[in-house]
């Protein structure tokens, strides 16, 4: 049922019924983009405060995907009156979308959990979003019937290509220049704006007086909240944090890539970095583990050496440990790792400033589109994947059989490669049987070990995985260091071989 005629919104609204049907599909548009946002946001914080990215990834979107069916069914009952429920449902869903990181980061402070909130958010934003197109399709035929086909598609292009545009803008443009919780804040002002206030202008003649006073002063009470939740935002990140990383937060970044967070004291006591909510480095265990993983592979030939995901330069400074190294070439896609690397006091004093060493070449890529571009280069004696477990899709590359293969081809003859692959606690001898199966699979030849890491520091002390490997038509492998232990495949685990000797 059509509430008004065209010729009454082109009288009450003194527009012509093109530029109104186009300004409803860009309030479409700007409010599909928000909505991913909100969806996003809830799918990359949760993660990082609950772990397991996967499964946080999968609850978030089947839950609001459902909901989005429900406020469907919903929203058939706010029909005869579009335009005041249009601006009623986008307040709630700026306020609620744009407060969701700040709600997840207050209950993981104060509750100490946030996965029932989450799923919470993601329904009641779901539901939200769900009513969004039934009510605008009914504005837009209310501004000139069409056949509902047309109308459909109109609605439904804005709303897609809106969608592709808050994926894009989230880890592109809200989060580093805004940071997480701020970059939905701002979502939700843009979705107040566009959303309630859009319509409420160019239906300002449906609603009556009195309602039209109380939907906008609702709307300018959403945009203060929100700009006031903005001012706070810092102290409650600064809170998270603390309850997330301990008091001696020094450092914290969102960069395009990932989240950086240095604890410790400047002079390097106590240091430890989180890559993403997930501890990469330890000042008092990395030192084992980067032997462990550079010295069995600088035995032999080590003039030329790579290191993939080398931004911390700590693999960088045990490779230049060795006599006879020429060349470090160190590929990491994330610039401001590599610049805190290279600038903070404790940081350099760990990595010895490896990173500003002449013999030492910084590249900032993707290591596998790196790889994938590199064939034509000179070879290298000694190539090192310095990656623990990837987190989520950007790392899952790292792991595949085109990427190591690509890696050996840029190997020397005799050239040897050295993974490390992450602690051997439950499902990580899992990772570690899988990495090395696709080092086989890519033609090479495998020297699995595993190395003591770990200590009351650091928490439980956990062995460390690691993998030398080379071509199959390549000369002898180097044996593990004195303190690692060899490992073979017993009934798909790994099992303890003979003590190897140690290196000299």
């Amino acid at each position: 049922m059509i509430s008004a005629p065209p010729d009454r919104l082109r009288e009450s609204a003194g527009i012509a019924p093109g530029p109104a049907r186009l300004l409803v599909l860009l309030a479409t548009f700007v409010c599909a983009a928000c909505g991913l946002v909100y969806e996003l946001e809830l799918v990359a914080l949760g993660g990082r405060l609950l772990g397991d990215p996967v499964t946080q990834t999968s609850v978030v979107l089947s839950v609001m995907v459902f909901a989005m069916g429900m406020g469907s069914l919903l929203a058939k009952r706010l029909t005869h009156r579009p335009a005041t429920a249009f601006a009623i449902v986008e307040s709630v869903l700026a306020l609620v979308g744009g407060l969701s990181g700040l709600t997840l980061y207050a209950c993981w402070v104060w509750l100490g959990h946030c996965r029932t909130v989450t799923v919470a958010l993601a329904a009641l934003i779901g539901v939200l979003i769900g009513a969004e197109i039934p009510l605008l399709m009914t504005l837009i035929q209310r501004i000139r019937r069409q056949d509902a086909g047309r109308a459909v598609a109109d609605l439904f292009a804005a709303d897609y290509v809106g969608a592709l545009v808050g994926g894009l803008a989230f880890p592109f443009v809200l989060l580093p220049v805004f940071g997480q919780a701020a970059g939905a804040l701002v979502a939700g002002a843009v979705n107040a704006v566009a959303g309630g206030v859009v319509v409420l202008w160019l239906f300002r003649d449906e609603p009556a007086p009195r309602t039209r006073l109380l939907l906008w002063t609702g709307c300018g009470l959403v945009l203060a909240a929100l700009g006031g939740a903005a001012a706070g935002t810092s102290t409650v990140e600064r809170a998270a944090r603390q309850a997330l990383y301990g008091d001696r937060v020094r450092f914290a970044e969102q960069s395009p890539h990932q989240e950086i967070v240095l604890t410790g004291a400047p002079t390097g006591a106590g240091l430890r970095l989180y890559l993403d909510g997930r501890l990469a480095v330890c000042g008092a265990d990395e030192q084992s583990i980067r032997r462990a993983l550079v010295q069995p592979a600088m035995t032999g030939t080590h003039g030329r050496v790579l290191v993939l995901g080398g931004g911390d330069g700590l693999t960088a400074r045990e490779v230049l440990r060795h006599r006879g190294v020429r060349r470090v070439v160190a590929v990491d896609p994330d610039p401001a790792l590599v610049r805190l690397a290279r600038h903070d006091p404790a940081f350099t004093a760990l990595n010895r400033r490896s990173l500003d060493d002449p013999r030492v070449r910084v590249k900032t890529a993707d290591p596998l589109a790196w790889l994938r571009g590199a064939a034509a280069g000179p070879p290298f004696d000694v190539i090192l994947a310095d990656r623990s477990e990837p987190v989520g899709e950007r790392g899952a590359g790292l792991w595949t059989e085109e990427f190591y293969g690509l890696a050996a081809r840029l190997l020397a003859p005799g050239g040897r490669l050295a993974v490390y692959a992450g602690p051997l606690d439950g499902a990580g001898q899992r990772r570690f049987w899988g990495v090395e199966a696709t080092l086989r699979s890519a033609a090479l030849r495998t020297v699995p070990f595993a190395a003591p890491a770990g200590s009351a520091v650091c928490g439980d002390p956990v062995e460390q995985g690691f993998l030398l490997a080379a071509p199959a038509h390549g000369g002898a492998l180097p044996r593990p260091p004195a303190a690692g232990r060899g490992l073979h495949r017993r009934h798909g685990a790994p099992a303890a071989a003979t003590l190897l000797h140690p290196l000299e």
